[in-house]
Formats: structure tokens, C-alpha cells, sequence
């Protein structure tokens, strides 16, 4: 098995890299760096073009270039079975507005709720400031949306700390 955080020791990478989003409805990140051949079929499925080759050439999912829309074409052009069932959410992923957001800059910017379909993102206007981004943890899921419109890359979404991709 490919030990990821220590190749980024001996590249002289920062040891701290955030883990990377892997594909939806990944059982496991262990089980799936162990078993993925990294063919490149999940990239080359991908409607929305949003899978790249990432670290070690293992396939990891890059908001800024679009939207996961579930369409589970990687999950199925895969022959290695590293997924779980359609039945589960496919990943809990965190996410975070960062203070480089344009609202704590006084700028009137709504796009990233305008994107959200799951209506996740909601703006609280309060006294004296132009309207806050405010997120709905329930109702987000994870699709990254709001990641690539962002005029500032001011949305982070990551892996939960909770490490599991299954309620």
C-alpha cells in the first residue's frame, strides 16, 4: 500500500496536505488506495470532467473545475468494487466558507446560493452589513456547486472528520 503522507515527506511536501475527495461513494480511503489500479476509466467517464490523477495517480475529485452531479458513471465503469451501495450518501464532506469571502469584503455576492440546487447556502441579512453566507450542513450534499462559481475560491469542501461516507 502506497503510504501517501509519507511521499509528501520525501517530496519535502508539506506532511499537513488536506486528504484529497475521492470519487463518491468510496467504501473506504484505505480500501480504496489499496485497490485501485489507477486505470484512468473513472476519469475518462466522468460527465462533468471534475476527476483528475492526484497524488500518487490515484483519482481525486477537483471542484474547481465543476459540479458532482451523481450520475455514478465513475462508480460503475469501475472494475475493482470499491464502492458502496447507491443506498448511502456518497461522501460527508465538509465544508467551509473562508474569510476571503467577498460578504466580509461589504460586496453584495449571492452566487454560490444561486448554484446550490439542495438550497444548502441561504444569506441572513443582518444590521448594518451586506447579507452572510450561512450553511445548511443537513441539507448540503457535497456536490461543489458553489466551489468553481466563487469569485474569490472562497468555499472549501473536504472530507468529514467523521472519515465515514455513510450515515
Amino acid at each position: 500500500m502506497v503510504d501517501l503522507s509519507r511521499r509528501n515527506f520525501i517530496r519535502a511536501k508539506k506532511v499537513t496536505t488536506p486528504p484529497a475527495i475521492r470519487l463518491p461513494w468510496v467504501a473506504d480511503e484505505e480500501i480504496f488506495i489499496r485497490g485501485c489500479t489507477q486505470c484512468g476509466d473513472c476519469i475518462d467517464a466522468c460527465e462533468e470532467n471534475i476527476i483528475i490523477k492526484g497524488d500518487g495517480g490515484y483519482p481525486e475529485i477537483n471542484f474547481s473545475a465543476g459540479e458532482c452531479t451523481f450520475c455514478q458513471a465513475c462508480v460503475t465503469t469501475c472494475k475493482e468494487a470499491l464502492f458502496t451501495s447507491f443506498d448511502v450518501i456518497p461522501w460527508q464532506l465538509d465544508i467551509e466558507i473562508k474569510a476571503n469571502c467577498l460578504t466580509n469584503k461589504q460586496v453584495h455576492c449571492q452566487i454560490c446560493q444561486d448554484s446550490c440546487e439542495s438550497e444548502a447556502i441561504s444569506f441572513k441579512y443582518l444590521h448594518g452589513s451586506v447579507p452572510q453566507p450561512e450553511i445548511s450542513i443537513v441539507d448540503c450534499n457535497g456536490c461543489g456547486a458553489c466551489v468553481a462559481v466563487c469569485p474569490e475560491s472562497a468555499i472549501k469542501l473536504s472530507p468529514s472528520a467523521l472519515g465515514a461516507n455513510h450515515e
